[in-house]
């Protein structure tokens, strides 16, 4: 017997392929084989007069879909049909998630097969899965159908729908969407949020104190001051930048604080108390999409778009589970490979007591679906699994959570320390804290946040010196420290994908596309925050006045638990639907209602309640926003660029704005080694220095951002000038001989060394930072993986030698978790059992070599 497996990549059939016995014929339908039309071109002839062609759905007629398969996907059609004309029997086995129930159902109707369809399931490609799912055959879900055709007809309903509204009362090419919606006003919100804030400013005093137990000093915050509490940062109020409570705190200016400090130089320091607890930590859930999005995101920098095209090549390589799923339960043979390794690479003393699970905490989640994790019943370590690049990174990560879920707790004991400082005029309380790992547990393997969980260790491991009531401690010194409220945080993509999923919002499984698409039209990014635009506001406005429930979380929420209904067969469809886009309060009789109602000049009209800016217009014209207002006794007009942040608008930039688009740009002065000017110019991604212009720099003049923080309307010229030597070279790295340069780039100024970035933050400059200075910076672990240890000199221990390749020094070291390897950024713990005075140079290279990403 003949059978052809479908599944909807070349990648998952090539994998597939080797599991499979003789007689199977394995192809890909490479994605959905068929959908709703796309544009007008791909409406049939038959259907193109009906007045609901465009919208693709057949209201009157249940809310029927036209389907149809484009131009593209007619060869594969055409293909399929083909090897289905050989085949005895069709085995559709595209992924279990309900956009792959919707695939398969799609490929059955489409190829209309004359033998019989199975549908095959499982969650990861292992030999092991494969065979287990050609015993267990199923009929397609046509419940997981219908819900996956509903939520497509909903998104076409709303899209379709309330567009083209936007584009009559705003501008063309907006776009409205069901999730989407929700989350460019989620967007908004915290934009808004930052434009209401008012920073307030507080000064408090760091007491460098040395206790009788110890040489090493400690620091100590000051808490009280005279029986009442100093104020911090959260008893101001973010609208008005003063004291929520006055009477409550107390208040330090610059004065203040310098003058306390003074006085406290000869004050008579003292334990008044001492507390310690112990706590004890379990390790996180393993990994849903949406938590796999979110750290990947904060480790490694990756969108959510390339975290899920990451995740999908190792899923069909075989590599991890089903990586669409919102569920943290782990199967007994996950359970068993986890703690076998455990229990291989830490000892016995690291595995859990019994078997670890996890209760799914996500709305609407579905238990039936395992977390993702490693395949087969072995887990392949990241060594030697062969991968490279962000493969074996996400791997790595993914490997790494799930082994930590079988690991024993972490304990650690936190000692607060209330200390006094007592003077004839002063009674001051200082709170000194630190931390001691007592067992790190699942640390030794995974620290969220961080991919170097033994240096993590060393950083958390932070323990006071041992101090008893009535101790008298000696003060080495006391800073006074300036302190200013920040604004509310944008939303990261990491951010924002924990917001919908916590809210209900949406399916992990979107939320990728959705991010990308907000950044179409709504959103750019400014290092990893997500900045809305004014053509953002201008759209939420509408939808918040008139059609409130798109942009309402809990309506949102509401339409996936409605959704999650049907797919369990509990909610019928078609009447779901009527009620949504039908009727009296309809999507559709609103859209008409409002339609006379909105006014575009009104819709066209950003609401920005700035101060300073309370006479000047922004508007959304045909070629973006501008600003309206009036100056010299003139109505003036000036284009924004794209890239301003609403929040970040003045009216001092919008008048420098100005004044170089209608006197055009101005010389600051001439550069002394060109004898070219140098001008200050606004562009679609705001502004930017240049050195001559097309006619006088030969068609190219050079340009360069100004950097975060900097004024346009302030720069020198000096400054100016330094901007346009980025990318600069500083030197040669004084251990390779390859040059070190310094530069800009889209997540801020940095310095680059054979393929190694490090950021520049305040106090560096990029401007004036040296060559030793960018050595050191280099020399760093990038930040959430290295350990104070590591940010100093070499470390002390065994030096092995240098490595031939690169000349970096190789040392041996015993660190609180036993002996390792160091090698430039990296700490290489030696595997158990090891005899570290026998370890020769070639050895240790082997293991640098296997780490080697």
């Amino acid at each position: 017997m003949k059978r052809l497996v479908i599944v909807e990549s070349p990648t998952k059939a090539k994998t597939i392929r080797k599991f499979l016995p003789d007689g199977y014929v394995v192809d890909s339908s490479y994605g959905h084989i068929r959908d709703l039309p796309a544009n007008a071109k791909e409406i049939p002839a038959k259907y193109k007069g009906e007045k609901w062609a465009n919208l693709g759905i057949r209201v009157d007629a249940g809310f029927e879909p036209l389907y149809v398969v484009s131009a593209e996907k007619k060869k594969v059609v055409t293909r399929l049909k083909e090897l289905l004309a050989k085949a005895d029997e069709l085995i559709l086995a595209t992924d279990e998630d309900r956009e792959g129930e919707a695939i398969a159902w799609h490929i059955r109707e489409i190829l209309n097969p004359k033998v019989p369809v199975k549908r095959m399931v499982f969650h990861e490609i292992t030999e092991e899965a494969i065979k287990r799912a050609l015993e267990e055959f199923r009929q397609v879900d046509e419940h997981l159908v219908a819900a996956q055709e509903t939520r497509r007809v909903l998104d076409r309903l709303a899209g379709y729908t309330v567009s083209p509204l936007l584009w009559k009362k705003i501008a063309s090419g907006l776009s409205a969407g069901r999730v989407q919606s929700v989350a460019v006003e989620l967007i908004v919100q915290r934009e808004r949020d930052r434009i209401r804030f008012r920073s307030g400013t507080y000064w408090d005093l760091k007491a460098h104190l040395t206790a009788p137990s110890s040489p090493k000093s400690f620091t100590a915050d000051l808490v009280e001051l005279a029986g009442k509490r100093l104020a911090t940062g959260k008893d101001f109020d973010e609208n008005t930048g003063r004291l929520a409570k006055p009477n409550q705190v107390v208040l330090l200016d610059e004065a203040a604080a310098t003058g306390l400090r003074e006085r406290l130089l000869q004050a008579r320091w003292t334990v008044a108390e001492v507390e310690t607890t112990e706590q004890v930590t379990s390790p996180k859930a393993p990994f849903t999409t949406s938590t796999l999005q979110q750290e990947a995101n904060r480790k490694f920098g990756m969108s959510a778009k390339d975290t899920m095209r990451t995740a999908q090549k190792l899923y069909e390589e075989g590599f991890i589970t089903y990586m669409r799923t919102d569920s943290t339960n782990l199967s007994g043979q996950a359970i068993g490979a986890a703690r076998s390794e455990v229990e291989q690479m830490y000892g016995a003393d690291y595995l859990s007591k019994k078997p670890r699970q996890y209760a799914t905490k996500a709305k609407g989640a579905q238990e039936a679906h395992e977390a993702i994790r490693p395949a087969g019943s072995r887990f392949r370590l990241p060594a030697t699994s062969g991968l490279s690049g962000r493969e074996l990174k996400l791997y790595d990560l993914i490997w790494k959570r799930t082994i930590a879920t079988q690991m024993a707790e972490a304990r650690t004991a936190h000692t607060t320390a209330r200390i006094e400082a007592v003077t004839a005029s002063d009674e001051a309380v200082f709170r000194a804290t630190g931390k001691e790992i007592l067992f790190p547990g699942f640390l030794r393997a995974y620290v969220e946040g961080t991919d170097d969980p033994s240096a993590e260790l060393d950083d958390q491991d932070k323990p006071l010196p041992r101090l008893a009531k009535a101790d008298a401690l000696r003060s080495d010194r006391i800073e006074a420290l300036s302190h200013t409220t920040k604004p509310p945080a944008r939303y990261t993509e990491a951010s924002l994908v924990k917001k919908l999923e916590s809210e209900g919002v949406g399916r992990p499984s979107t939320y990728a596309s959705i991010i990308e698409t907000i950044q179409y039209k709504y959103v750019h990014k400014e290092g990893n925050q997500l900045v809305p635009n004014f053509l953002a506001f201008a759209v939420t406005q509408l939808l918040e006045k008139h059609f409130p429930d798109l942009v309402d979380i809990q309506f949102t929420a509401a339409m996936e638990a409605d959704l999650d209904e049907i797919a369990h067969g509990k909610l019928e469809r078609l009447a779901y639907l009527t009620k949504y886009y039908l009727g009296e309060k309809g999507l559709q009789t609103q859209v008409e209602r409002q339609d006379s109602a909105i006014q575009p000049g009104e819709a066209k009209r950003v609401n920005l309640p700035i101060d300073g800016l309370e006479g000047v217009e922004i508007l959304i014209g045909k070629f973006g926003a501008y600003a309206k207002f009036e100056t010299g006794g003139e109505v003036k007009n000036v284009s924004l660029p794209e890239t301003w942040a609403p929040a970040d608008l003045t009216l001092r930039k919008l008048e420098s704005l100005l004044d170089q688009a209608e006197n055009g740009p101005q010389s600051i002065g001439k550069d002394p080694a060109t004898g070219l000017d140098v001008f200050i110019l606004s562009g679609k991604f705001g502004p930017y220095v240049q050195l001559g212009t097309d006619e006088t720099a030969g068609g190219k003049p050079k340009r360069a951002s100004l950097l975060k923080g900097m004024d346009a309307a302030t720069l020198s010229l000096e400054t100016a000038l330094s901007l346009l030597t980025l990318p600069r070279s500083l030197g040669k790295h004084p251990v390779t001989g390859k040059e070190v340069k310094a530069s800009q780039g889209k997540f801020g100024p940095y310095v680059v060394h054979d393929g190694e970035f490090r950021s520049v933050k305040p106090p560096d400059d990029v401007l004036t930072i040296s060559l030793e200075r960018a050595v050191e910076l280099l020399a760093q672990p990038k930040p959430g993986k290295g350990s104070a240890k590591a940010k100093g000199a070499a470390p002390a221990g065994k030096e092995m030698g240098v490595h031939p390749a690169t000349g970096l020094p190789i040392h041996l070291l015993d660190g609180k978790y036993g002996p390792y390897i160091k090698y430039g950024k990296k700490n290489i713990s030696l595997k158990k059992g090891s005899d570290p005075a026998a370890l020769t140079l070639s050895e240790a290279l082997a293991y640098i070599e296997a780490k080697a990403d």
